[in-house]
């Protein structure tokens, strides 16, 4: 993450529409990053809100405001992990638990049902290296940036989440 402190102080209304115009800017590819890591959308949301918290408390830090992003992204991929780590006992009552979709099923929605049920049979590193390496279309490098991991482990654990999913979704994968 390139951060580096700031000379000068930032004006707090130039500030302030700095950090809406990267709200507007980012929510929905975040709340998209953590609904993928997370499978629950309101555990999403709550996520996405914490970070941003975590990660405009850092705004003044920030080098660019290309780098929010990472550091957004990052930040994203942490909370979920820490969630699943607080949560590991609760996520096998989770997964029997979880509802049916509200919207009438289709081809599509039930594939991607299916998809979102296989990828939380990963563990949440695992599933977060397949949701980043494949939904968020980020290099291998780019990939274990994110994770805070060697390539080589990134890879590792790609390949293994992928033959996981095959196993889960059967030849569809």
């Amino acid at each position: 993450m390139d951060t580096v402190t700031t000379q000068e102080p930032v004006s707090t209304e130039r500030a302030t529409g700095g950090l809406e115009e990267l709200y507007e800017r980012h929510v929905d590819d975040a709340l998209h990053l953590a609904t993928l890591l997370t499978g629950d959308r309101a555990l999403a949301e709550d996520l996405v809100q914490d970070a941003f918290v975590k990660v405009l408390g850092r705004f003044h830090d920030l080098r660019s405001r290309d780098a929010f992003w990472w550091y957004l992204r990052r930040t994203i991929v942490n909370l979920s992990n820490s969630h699943f780590r607080r949560r590991r006992v609760e996520r096998a009552w989770f997964e029997r638990q979880r509802p049916e979709p509200a919207t009438p099923s289709g081809p599509d929605l039930e594939e991607r049902d299916r998809m979102l049920a296989a990828l939380m049979t990963l563990r949440p590193e695992q599933r977060a290296a397949v949701v980043l390496r494949y939904y968020e279309d980020l290099s291998e490098a780019d990939t274990a940036e994110a994770l805070g991991r060697p390539v080589g482990t990134v890879k590792s654990m790609v390949s293994r989440g992928m033959d996981r999913l095959r196993e889960e979704l059967g030849n569809d994968a």
